[in-house]
C-alpha cells in the first residue's frame, strides 16, 4: 500500500485553487492486507520489544502453541487509510499536522475492501503562515461497513495567502492542569523510522540523512504517524488493559519532531471513559 503521510517538500506551486481542491474526492479505492502486514505495524511502533511479553506478543506473532486471534493495534487503520487519498495535492513544503481516527468496529484479520477520500476544509493562515488541508478517508470492509474513519490535516507551509476561509473551526483537545494520572517512558529504536517506513511510508525524510539535512533537519526524523501510534500503544497498555475493542477514537496533532533514539515521555490523564495525553522527547540518546 502507498502512504502519503510525512513531509513533502517540493518547488513552489501556484497558488491554491480553492473550489478546485475542495472538489478533490477518491471513491472506492481498493485495498488489501494479510496478518504479515499487521504484525510489521505492531512491531514498527515498537511491540514486541520484549520477546517474552505474552501481551504484546498477541500483536506481533500470530504462531501461538494455544490458538490466539491476532490482534490488531487500533492505529493500523491509519496505515488501511493511506490506500486512499482525495488526490495529488501539490503543496510547497507541506507536514503532517494531525490525525483523527474513529474506530467503528474491530479490523479483521485478514481485511479488504474500498475506501473513499475526500476533502472537507482548507483554512488560510495567511501569506507567511501557510494553509491548513483536512481531508477525510472513509474505510469500507466487503460488506460496505467502514471500520474506520481518518480525519487527516496537512499543514501546507507555503501556500498560504490563496484568499479563503481563514478561521479552522477544529479546536486543539485541551489536557487537564492537573498532575498527570499516569506517566510512562517509552523508547524509539535508532532503526526505528528504517523499520516503519516499511508499513507504506517511504519518504527519504525519514531514512536519508541527505535528504533530511537539505530540508533542514540534522538528520531523518522519525515519522509522525509512528509517534502516533506509539501515544496509541501507551494508552493500550495502560488503561485499555492490551484490548483494541477498547478504542472509540484516537487523536493527536504534531507540534515538534521526534528522531529515532528518542525517549519520548507520555503523560496521561483519565476522566471517565476519556484520556487525555501529551508526548514530550524526554531524552534524546542519539546526538545527529
Amino acid at each position: 500500500m502507498n502512504q502519503h503521510l510525512g513531509a513533502r517538500w517540493e518547488e513552489p506551486r501556484m497558488p491554491i485553487n480553492y473550489e478546485q481542491l475542495m472538489a478533490m474526492k477518491t471513491l472506492g479505492r481498493k485495498y488489501c492486507y494479510s496478518d504479515q502486514e499487521v504484525m510489521l505495524y505492531a512491531h514498527a511502533i515498537g511491540m514486541g520489544a520484549d520477546p517474552l511479553n505474552e501481551r504484546e506478543l498477541a500483536f506481533v506473532n500470530e504462531a501461538a502453541a494455544t490458538p490466539r486471534p491476532l490482534k490488531v493495534a487500533p492505529s493500523f487503520a491509519s496505515v488501511v487509510a493511506s490506500a486512499a487519498d482525495p488526490g495529488e495535492m501539490k503543496f510547497d513544503r507541506s507536514v503532517d499536522g494531525e490525525r483523527d481516527i474513529t474506530f467503528h468496529r474491530p479490523l479483521a484479520v485478514p481485511g479488504h475492501g474500498t475506501a473513499d477520500s475526500s476533502v472537507l476544509a482548507i483554512y488560510d493562515k495567511g501569506k507567511e503562515k501557510g494553509a491548513v488541508v483536512r481531508y477525510q478517508t472513509v474505510v469500507k470492509s466487503t460488506d460496505g461497513e467502514p471500520p474506520a474513519t481518518v480525519v487527516a490535516a496537512l499543514f501546507a507551509r507555503g501556500d498560504g495567502g490563496f484568499g479563503g476561509p481563514s478561521r479552522d473551526r477544529a479546536q486543539p483537545h485541551k489536557v487537564p492542569t492537573r498532575t498527570p494520572d499516569r506517566t510512562i517512558e517509552i523508547s524509539t529504536r535508532p532503526d526505528q523510522a528504517l523499520i516503519y517506513r516499511l508499513c507504506g511510508d517511504r519518504n527519504p525524510l525519514h531514512s536519508d540523512p541527505e535528504f533530511a539535512r537539505r530540508a533542514g533537519f540534522p538528520k531523518p526524523i522519525l515519522h509522525g504517524m509512528c509517534t502516533y501510534g506509539i501515544t496509541c500503544r501507551a494508552i493500550l497498555q495502560t488503561y485499555a488493559d492490551y484490548d483494541p475493542n477498547a478504542f472509540r477514537r484516537h487523536a493527536a496533532r504534531f507540534s515538534s519532531p521526534v528522531y529515532p533514539g528518542d525517549i519520548l515521555t507520555i503523560e496521561m490523564w483519565k476522566d471517565g471513559n476519556v484520556i487525555s495525553f501529551e508526548a514530550k522527547e524526554s531524552a534524546r540518546r542519539h546526538r545527529g
